[in-house]
């Protein structure tokens, strides 16, 4: 039976049950299918995304717009300076308001807060397209691209390789919800946050999978199905590069790294990515790279996301 998720928020993986999970691959794969043969999937005729961006974006900002548009809806785009949201007007007061026009919300921000406190007074579903401390919606794409490209989830190893940023959050939450092994190496100082690597070694010991937090990449790749980094400063830390590259340079993503994967790894990175530093074009490029298809799933799996809760 299909899991309803109608009205549902989207602000963590780790508020979804794992049926929940596997409804969103069922339905992205659906709507995957129905956009390459042509056939019309205008499941949300009529409803209008609000989509709230203090946050520059490539990705997150073209699939959400293409795919409400697929579906048969239509996305407001609010950028910075475009909403009175926190300034002018409480968070609570605009959610309210903007409850009475849309029939749903994307926000791309820098504080997690916002996305709870939009969520907690607008009584309609609010997606968090990123913020600091998560980016669900990236790590849902990542799962469900491994699923097309390995055909299973349960007993895989993932290998995180740099900051404990959003993504690192993002990819225990929903590692440890699906089963798979999740081996995290950043440096001191760097690392994930607890309260998240704790919450996630409890989903993973329901699962039978294992999370590991290291310092030492080579130990984290090694017999990896899946090698995943980020950028090592993210939007927001553009003082601290500098310092960070020097810190980060012995995590950097090359073949001599890569060697301790198994044969037929898969390389991910949510892009962009900054080649020379986290990753070198040899493994970016490579033929274990399916960088370009977790882009494209983005849209597929927002689309699933946008249709199963509004």
């Amino acid at each position: 039976m299909a899991v309803n998720m109608k009205g549902k928020d989207l602000i963590s993986i780790a508020d979804l049950t794992l049926e929940e999970i596997y409804e969103i691959f069922d339905v992205s794969k659906s709507l995957k299918e129905k956009k390459y043969t042509g056939e019309p999937h205008r499941l949300l005729e009529g409803k209008t995304l609000g989509m709230i961006f203090t946050k520059r974006s490539t990705r997150t900002r073209v699939s959400f717009e293409v795919g409400i548009y697929q579906l048969g809806g239509i996305g407001l785009y609010f950028g910075p300076n475009d909403l009175q949201l926190g300034t002018s007007e409480s968070i609570e007061d605009t959610a309210k308001v903007l409850a009475r026009y849309l029939d749903g919300i994307m926000i791309r921000t820098f504080a997690h807060s916002d996305v709870t406190d939009l969520a907690k007074y607008a009584n309609i579903p609010v997606i968090n397209g990123l913020t600091d401390l998560l980016h669900p919606c990236q790590v849902l794409t990542d799962l469900f691209t491994v699923l097309e490209k390995k055909r299973k989830l349960q007993g895989l190893k993932l290998a995180y390789i740099g900051d404990g940023n959003n993504m690192a959050h993002s990819l225990l939450n929903g590692c440890s919800k699906v089963g798979m092994n999740i081996a995290i190496a950043s440096p001191s100082g760097y690392k994930p946050d607890k309260e998240i690597v704790e919450n996630a070694k409890k989903f993973a010991k329901y699962m039978g999978s294992k999370v590991e937090i290291l310092e030492d990449p080579v130990a984290a790749v090694k017999n990896a199905d899946i090698v995943y980094t980020d950028v090592w400063a993210s939007m927001g830390q553009e003082s601290e590069a500098a310092e960070r590259r020097k810190k980060f340079m012995k995590y950097q993503v090359n073949p001599k790294l890569v060697k301790n994967a198994k044969e037929d790894y898969l390389f991910m990175h949510c892009l962009p990515a900054h080649r020379g530093d986290e990753v070198v074009n040899e493994v970016a490029d490579s033929i274990n790279s399916v960088i370009f298809d977790e882009a494209e799933n983005r849209l597929h799996v927002q689309k699933a996301i946008m249709a199963l809760v509004m």
